[in-house]
């Protein structure tokens, strides 16, 4: 598989402290890439300049072959989809219009019929169609988590008429979710990888990651430690160096409701 998006020589300093330090980065396009570290070592810093939201102090970032900065906002829009941490709405927006959020002023040659389909269709991917009518502030984080991840969905969808070779990023996706809905947010982002999407996902559950990952970036203090497959970085002796903590085996065991990898 060819790359698609690169970090070259991506570095962030602010208010004299440094974030990210000379990562090279290349991810291969249709793969699922994770990336993994302790708390500020770097991972959302990393992945919002990826995603065009930060602008680096050093380095550049390259999507489909041009420098993200040359990229205008609008075409940018329809090659990558973003679902942050945490995404707070200060309007009375029901679940159907956060989702619609995601199509409007994107596309081409769709119609007010075609951009509500593709809304309805998203919200039953992520499991809260159910929630169409309800507003979004009375929902609970878990609900709201999955409504964003409905919105990323339609802006895919509705950028894919423009734009075909296309990045989600995903920044700690499950954190608010129950069990059965992180499974199901991960088994999403494997099926779009097997589709041909490419997805940078921010995770703490190494077993998860283990178990999904085509690939693994690990950073430590804003700095690249390694990157490959996850059996090649997830060592003990990585684990150990990176996370301060041992194993009791001989690798790291698998979740106990892993999902199958491909």
């Amino acid at each position: 598989m060819s790359v698609i998006l690169e970090a070259r020589d991506l570095s962030y300093t602010r208010s004299g402290r440094t974030l990210l330090d000379g990562v090279d980065l290349a991810v291969r396009e249709g793969s699922l890439t994770v990336v993994l570290g302790p708390n500020g070592a770097g991972k959302s810093t990393l992945v919002r300049m990826l995603c065009g939201e930060l602008a680096p102090t050093r380095g550049r970032v390259v999507l489909n072959g041009d420098t993200l900065a040359s990229i205008p906002a609008w075409l940018l829009a329809h090659k990558r989809a973003v679902m942050p941490q945490a995404s707070d709405l200060t309007f009375p927006f029901t679940a159907f219009e956060v989702a619609g959020l995601g199509v409007e002023g994107l596309g081409r040659g769709l119609s007010r019929a075609d951009r509500h389909r593709l809304a309805r269709t998203a919200l039953e991917h992520a499991d809260v169609a159910h929630l169409a009518g309800r507003n979004y502030q009375t929902l609970s984080g878990g609900e709201r988590q999955r409504v964003q991840f409905a919105r990323v969905l339609a802006q895919l969808a509705a950028g894919r008429t423009v734009e075909t070779r296309q990045v989600l990023f995903l920044d700690e996706p499950i954190a608010s979710l129950d069990l059965k809905h992180q499974l199901a947010v991960l088994a999403k982002a494997q099926d779009l990888a097997r589709e041909g999407l490419t997805v940078v996902a921010v995770l703490h559950d190494l077993q998860l990651a283990a178990g999904i990952a085509d690939e693994v970036v690990l950073l430590q203090n804003g700095r690249l430690v390694t990157h490959g497959k996850p059996h090649a970085v997830l060592t003990p002796a990585c684990l150990t160096e990176v996370f301060g903590v041992a194993l009791t085996g001989t690798g790291l065991p698998p979740h106990p409701w892993m999902i199958a990898s491909p």
